[in-house]
Formats: C-alpha cells, sequence, structure tokens
C-alpha cells in the first residue's frame, strides 16, 4: 500500500463507517416505512428536521451545537405526533396527504429562515447532500450511541412495532396502535435528526427507501430483505465513496446519483430481460 493509499484510507475510514451505520438503521426503518405505505415520510421528517436546525442557527446557535440538535428533534416529535394523529383518522384525512403538506409547510419555512441567514446558499446545500466526507471518530461514536438506543427499543418491542407497521389492525384508531404509532415516529424522528445533520434531506431518503424498495422485489420475508438491503447499502456506500474520491466529486450528491439509478436501471432492464427469455 503506498503513502497515498494510505492517507485516502485513513481519510475515508470514519465516513465509510458513518454510511455502513446510516445503511443499517435506514433500511430497517425503510422496511416499516414502505409497510405503513408512507414513502415519503422520511422526507418529510428530514425536512421538519432541517427547519428546526435552521431555525436554531437563525437565533445564533451554532451547526453543531447540542442546542441546535435539540430544536431539531423537537421539530420531528411535535410531526412524530402529528403523523401518529393522521393514522388514526385515515377515513378523514389520507396520511400521505398530511405527510406531503408537513413537507411543503417545512421547505417553504426553511426558505423564508434562511433568507435571513448569512452564507444561505451553502446552508441550503449542507441540508440536502449533508457533509458526510468531513464526519469525524467523535461523531460515529455518538451516532452509533444513539442509534444504538433507538435499536434497542425496536429490538426489546419488535413484535408491537412489527405489528403496528405490517399487519393493520382491525381498529386503527384504538388507544395501544396509537402508542406504537408515535413510538415509531418519536424514534424515527430521533434517527433523522442525527443523520439529517451529516449525511443531509436527500442522501438519508436514499438509505431510507432504495434497499428497502428493491429488496421486496426479490424476497418475502422480513428477514430476508434486510440481510440483502444491509448488502446492497453496505456495498454502494463502498462504490460511492472510493469513486466519489477518486473522481474527485462532491460525495453526498455522488451517493443519491449512484442509489437513485439502481431502481431506475431495474426497472428499464427487466422488460428487456423478460422479452430475451420469451424468445
Amino acid at each position: 500500500m503506498t503513502h497515498t493509499t494510505w492517507q485516502a484510507a485513513q481519510f475515508l475510514a470514519a465516513p465509510f463507517v458513518m454510511c455502513l451505520i446510516l445503511a443499517g438503521i435506514h433500511c430497517y426503518l425503510g422496511l416499516h416505512v414502505l409497510a405503513r405505505g408512507v414513502i415519503f415520510v422520511d422526507l418529510s421528517l428530514a425536512q421538519v428536521a432541517a427547519f428546526g436546525a435552521t431555525f436554531a442557527i437563525a437565533m445564533g446557535f451554532d451547526h453543531h451545537a447540542s442546542a441546535t440538535y435539540f430544536i431539531s428533534l423537537g421539530s420531528t416529535f411535535l410531526a412524530a405526533g402529528l403523523f401518529a394523529m393522521a393514522r388514526r383518522h385515515e377515513n378523514l384525512f389520507s396520511q400521505e396527504a398530511i405527510i406531503g403538506i408537513v413537507y411543503a409547510l417545512a421547505s417553504a419555512a426553511v426558505v423564508l429562515v434562511v433568507d435571513r441567514i448569512s452564507h444561505g446558499a451553502e446552508h441550503i446545500k449542507d441540508l440536502l447532500v449533508g457533509q458526510v466526507l468531513w464526519v469525524t471518530w467523535k461523531d460515529v461514536a455518538k451516532v452509533t450511541a444513539i442509534y444504538g438506543a433507538v435499536s434497542l427499543v425496536h429490538w426489546i418491542f419488535r413484535k408491537q412495532f412489527i405489528r403496528a407497521s405490517f399487519y393493520k389492525s382491525e381498529n386503527p384508531a384504538a388507544g395501544q396502535n396509537a402508542f406504537w404509532d408515535f413510538l415509531f415516529y418519536a424514534l424515527f424522528g430521533v434517527v433523522i435528526t442525527s443523520s439529517v445533520s451529516m449525511a443531509g434531506v436527500l442522501q438519508v431518503f436514499s438509505y431510507l427507501i432504495v434497499p428497502s424498495v428493491l429488496s421486496t422485489l426479490f424476497f418475502k420475508t422480513i428477514r430476508s430483505r434486510l440481510l440483502f438491503g444491509w448488502a446492497l447499502g453496505f456495498a454502494l456506500s463502498f462504490l460511492g465513496m472510493i469513486l466519489s474520491y477518486a473522481w474527485d466529486l462532491p460525495a453526498g450528491a455522488f451517493m443519491v446519483v449512484l442509489f437513485a439509478l439502481m431502481p431506475v436501471v431495474f426497472l428499464l432492464v427487466t422488460p428487456l430481460v423478460k422479452r430475451l427469455k420469451s424468445r
């Protein structure tokens, strides 16, 4: 290994591990999101978290300050409560419509607040694609602790979460279901708030949806889908990190493009493969 290669490996080590962690937690949550039929809840919560962080910065707090994180987290908790309430009243309001409305509201609010911040354009760019290349081992340790706690809660109450997501109750307005819905969205908000501050809205969405969507095309069980999603997420993270560094491209934006191309390519190739098999 040459000196230059060793330097590159040292520089990319923490960002790559961070990407593996992001792929691990978001693929699992993505399966729940698909089962619930709320595909864009991640984008909506991520945008709410971004608004919270932007509002905190406008108030004078530093981007990486604890106050910024907790203001952002508080914003996602409010949205989580609203989404849980919307699921209980799906006969009155479409949950997906509420999610879209909240996304539009948070997006517009971010633009209004950013207009009052110096270097607003740069802040918008960071919100969209993040700065994953600049994460440190301290960031990795912090995120590991947060995601570990969330994963532990999901593991302890896995039956309740799976039942609430994959096996919709005949009475969705029941108090017990409402509690698990809120807890799911609240924990989801904790993950999203931490992820957006490093990876940005679009990269987080890519990690959540792409591996989960492709896994459902090939496998039936949750376990099989999860293992496939993890393998795909890890492989794309490695490829994206290496190529973005080698080609001197923004890592966040390149990762989004790489992930998003996978289902597009599959959609284009599948009819061709079926046509060739039918000959």
